[in-house]
């Protein structure tokens, strides 16, 4: 399989890497402390078009393949995880499902702003007594003819705030139980549509994770997404994609983590020496830098099948599944090699330790990961 990349792939991640150090760094540590969204910093991504990266450019999106968007991913991430789960959402979760699944009206209508970056779009799928298993939707989404009247909790949703455009995914047939979910666009302004409060998270708390309410609310039946009972299939198609934007950012994680570790090994001296020349270091950053490279590898492959129209939901697991890994390895190891520098704020590691954790979570956890994986396999 061809790694070599393009210069159109380069540029972008060129691009990102730029607006990175240059717009994210500064104020990440404030936000952090904060819980402070990015707003200004997730318009810029818009305007640069990093929000609707793989969408066609006829509805407002870059045009761009899968590898230049993994490629972004993980320069973002390197910097801000934050900006980076609320780039990744808008992207594979929200703007992907709605152009390979929503209708010429849809799109018109909520993929345009939602890819040029003038909308942001959440996708609402967890609820209080539905993790990992998705199955068991217990917003309800009844069928009133020319419309669904939803009730309703969501929770641990990304953008739940500061979204516009929200996917909700709703069970309107109990009786066929995951065959009777719908998939609805629902905007934020409707009657009976109330978010909730905002979670006081351990990591990523620039990303504003809220729970969201619902109590009679109507949905227009055009606003449903596919036929009726699509809903469950369309949200685990779209979560397939997903594992991609989070892998990338799980190996952004990393390798920021690296890039810290190994230039402060370089200026920090013990025993008369830069600690960089310790073999217990060298051997501790040889091990960070190969676990990260075999991630890159197992994404890129994945990133590759989706851009050929291969199927890639078994290598979008395995990339999630290594790569959240990788990411708290690399993260624990980083802060050691700061030692007591890397428990305090100012030198970033503690927080790409914090931020590493939720990459075995969402999205699908990494047990959930290895049931998919194996499915795969054993099929």
């Amino acid at each position: 399989m061809d790694f070599n990349f393009t210069e159109e792939q380069l540029a972008v991640r060129d691009a990102a890497r730029d607006f990175a150090q240059k717009e994210l760094l500064p104020g990440v540590i404030e936000r952090d402390i904060e819980q402070k969204f990015p707003a200004s910093q997730i318009q810029m991504m818009g305007e640069l078009g990093f929000m609707g990266m793989m969408v066609d450019p006829r509805y407002g999106g870059g045009g761009m393949d899968t590898v230049s968007y993994v490629l972004a991913m993980e320069e973002i991430s390197k910097v801000d995880a934050s900006a980076a789960v609320c780039m990744s959402v808008n992207n594979s979760l929200v703007c992907w499902g709605l152009e390979k699944y929503g209708s010429e009206e849809q799109k018109q209508q909520y993929l345009v702003p939602l890819a040029s970056g003038k909308k942001i779009g959440a996708f609402c799928l967890s609820e209080p007594e539905a993790g990992s298993d998705a199955t068991s939707q217990r917003t309800t989404a009844e069928d009133r003819g020319d419309h669904y009247l939803v009730n309703g909790t969501k929770n641990w949703i990304t953008n739940g705030n500061s979204a516009s455009i929200y996917l909700v995914m709703a069970q309107t047939h109990p009786d066929l139980k995951h065959k009777g979910i719908n998939a609805l666009i629902v905007e934020k302004d409707r009657d009976g549509f109330v978010v909730g409060k905002k979670e006081d998270k351990m990591g990523i708390r620039g990303s504003d994770t809220h729970s969201l309410m619902f109590s009679d609310m109507q949905v227009p039946k055009e606003n449903r997404i596919g036929a009726d009972g699509f809903g469950f299939s369309f949200a685990m198609s779209t979560l397939n994609g997903g594992r991609l934007g989070i892998a990338s950012q799980a190996l952004g994680i990393a390798s920021g983590a690296l890039e810290r570790a190994i230039q402060y090994a370089k200026e920090r001296k013990a025993f008369g020496v830069e600690i960089a020349r310790h073999q217990a270091i060298q051997f501790k950053i040889a091990d960070m830098a190969t676990k990260i490279e075999a991630a890159r590898l197992l994404i890129l492959k994945a990133a590759r099948l989706k851009d050929a129209g291969k199927d890639f939901v078994k290598e979008a697991a395995m990339a999630k599944l290594f790569a959240s890994d990788v990411a708290m390895e690399t993260t624990i190891e980083a802060v050691q090699i700061h030692g007591g520098y890397g428990y305090v704020r100012e030198y970033h590691v503690e927080r790409m330790m914090r931020d590493a954790k939720i990459t075995q979570i969402y999205e699908g956890t990494s047990e959930i990961q290895k049931i998919v994986i194996s499915r795969a396999l054993l099929k």
